[in-house]
């Protein structure tokens, strides 16, 4: 064992003189042990009177809570390790009592284990969800106990090598091989949440939308974010329906923000008028209906072009911008009720296809 192999050499050059001094063994080994508990009930006294008294002087829990989880096992360190110097100098190299110290020193082990998994607890909980509170998705509340969780299984794996290597002298590489197989199992077996998983972390760190945009992704489905997830992201369409899309297809796909940098949106309607109409009292009518129109913003002013001479009629473009994307469609339809209204009563004609099919006898 390590126990047998390492630490015994330091007891023999610490103490090895002075076993003969005192005359013996046992005299030698209590006062170690005597010298350990006072060492130890000095360390519980400093962190009780000077540690915990000037953490409870701050205006945040958690270093008085960091400080009384460490207390304990500094006390219980320093205790553990003068009863084995103690039992290495009555009992060098008997097997029993290795034996016996080494599961205490595994016990001390399991004691750090569990106060460092205490620590890790009070620092998410006191530090790490505040933060994540201030944010706008909800991928960060489900992201930080998951990563809560991979760091206590971390802490447990590492403490467990810890003592297995440094106690018991075990060979610890095959375990690393078996992790890695089974890494590689579960990795093929969720590869499709897996490749969610890591989607949904490049949308947290890339933070191409946030809940309330208004997007649009290249398969064509547009609505409004209404949840950022770990695996998937709903939105909810035109047609107030909730769709929920993996963040794998996200991660992977052009995706168009109406909302972000600005919430402003250019708005364009067309419409053609018939050959013969006077373009510049075309232009005037559609300029007063922009301006006239609701949400339709003063700055930038919207402007009317005549884009084009089409196959049957002039076609013109009314340009405008809104306050907010979702104000869109309601521009749009006030637009096109006024065009049709006003257009009637000035008597200027909207033209449909008209095709003229000639047919030749044979």
């Amino acid at each position: 064992m390590f126990l047998n192999n390492t630490i015994p050499l330091y007891i023999e050059q610490l103490v090895g003189s002075q076993s003969g001094a005192l005359g013996s063994d046992v005299v030698a080994a209590a006062v170690v042990l005597v010298a350990a508990v006072v060492l130890a009930f000095i360390a519980d006294l400093i962190f009780e009177k000077i540690f915990l008294h000037y953490a409870a002087k701050t205006k945040y829990d958690c270093d008085d809570l960091i400080v009384d989880a460490l207390k304990k096992p500094i006390f219980y360190t320093v205790s553990f390790l003068g009863a084995f110097i103690a039992a290495e100098i009555v009992f060098p190299g008997n097997a029993a009592i290795e034996i016996i110290m080494g599961l205490l020193l595994s016990v001390l082990g399991i004691i750090w284990i569990l106060a460092l998994l205490k620590i890790d607890k009070i620092l998410f909980k006191h530090i790490l969800s505040h933060v994540v509170r201030k944010t706008d998705t909800r991928m960060d509340d489900e992201l930080l106990p998951l990563f809560k969780n991979v760091v206590d299984v971390l802490i447990v794996f590492f403490g467990i090598l810890a003592i297995l290597k440094g106690v018991w002298d075990a060979d610890i590489l095959p375990l690393f091989a078996s992790a890695g197989i089974v890494g590689l199992a579960v990795a093929f077996a969720a590869q499709d949440t897996i490749s969610q998983f890591f989607g949904g972390i490049s949308i947290y760190f890339d933070q191409p939308f946030k809940p309330g945009d208004r997007i649009e992704i290249d398969d064509g489905e547009i609505g409004i974010v209404q949840e950022v997830g770990i695996r998937s992201t709903r939105i909810k369409n035109l047609y107030n329906n909730m769709i929920v899309i993996p963040n794998s297809i996200i991660a992977n796909s052009k995706v168009t923000n109406y909302t972000s940098p600005e919430e402003s949106m250019m708005v364009k309607v067309t419409i053609g008028v018939a050959y013969g109409s006077d373009v510049e009292k075309v232009r005037g009518i559609l300029t007063d209906i922009a301006k006239s129109t609701n949400f339709v913003l003063d700055d930038p002013a919207p402007y009317v072009r005549f884009d084009n001479h089409g196959d049957f009629s002039l076609d013109f473009a009314m340009i405008m911008w809104v306050t907010h994307p979702g104000e869109k469609f309601t521009v749009i339809n006030e637009v096109n009720t006024k065009i049709n209204s006003i257009f009637e009563k000035e008597g200027i004609e909207i033209p449909f296809p008209v095709r003229t099919i000639i047919r030749q006898d044979p």
